[in-house]
């Protein structure tokens, strides 16, 4: 029988994966969980403003794609509250600023008042837009994905785990925000 010291390690197991935000084995598993997802959320980013590009000569980033859709939703329309809440934002002049953008761009619709609420919709051309982009998604992004085995079943967990970690997120935003000091 073989013992593991025969046997050099993987290099995975000789690398150094500590950092000034990793420490020790959970900061190192919490660390490179955060640096995948901001890797993550930068290449979803740029897919969706790829996808969106292949369908209509509008210059849009990737959370002003996602805004689209989440004006699309369910096809009715919403507030800049609805909005900022489907997409867990609070920075509202940035959506504001984006709303503009796709309002010039043809796609959404202001309709309303201040007394009688504003709301945005997707015009015709955001709802040809928007479908477009369904199909192409499906094209490239769901096919790979299908071609995977068992990916989609892990994709239901890694739902999960962004979900519960987006919690923890939010919860741990508050307890710091209310602890804050002032700078030395």
């Amino acid at each position: 029988m073989t013992s593991r010291k025969d046997h050099p390690a993987p290099a995975a197991e000789t690398l150094d994966r500590r950092w000034h935000l990793a420490r020790d084995a959970v900061e190192v598993d919490v660390a490179e969980i955060e640096y995948a997802l901001m890797r993550a959320f930068e290449a979803f980013g740029r897919w969706q403003a790829e996808c969106l590009s292949s369908v209509v000569d509008v210059a849009a980033s990737g959370p002003e794609n996602a805004m689209l859709h989440i004006i699309r939703m369910n096809d009715r329309p919403k507030t800049i509250k609805d909005i900022a809440r489907l997409a867990n934002r609070e920075d509202i002049p940035n959506i504001q600023y984006s709303l503009r953008k796709l309002i010039g761009a043809g796609l959404v619709v202001r309709e309303g008042s201040g007394r009688s609420g504003v709301t945005y919709r997707v015009t015709e051309t955001g709802h040809k837009v928007t479908d477009r982009y369904a199909d192409l998604r499906a094209e490239l992004l769901i096919s790979a994905i299908r071609s995977m085995p068992n990916f989609p079943h892990k994709l239901e967990d890694a739902t999960r785990t962004l979900e519960f970690l987006t919690g923890i997120y939010e919860q741990v935003a508050r307890t710091a925000a209310t602890h804050r000091r002032s700078a030395p």
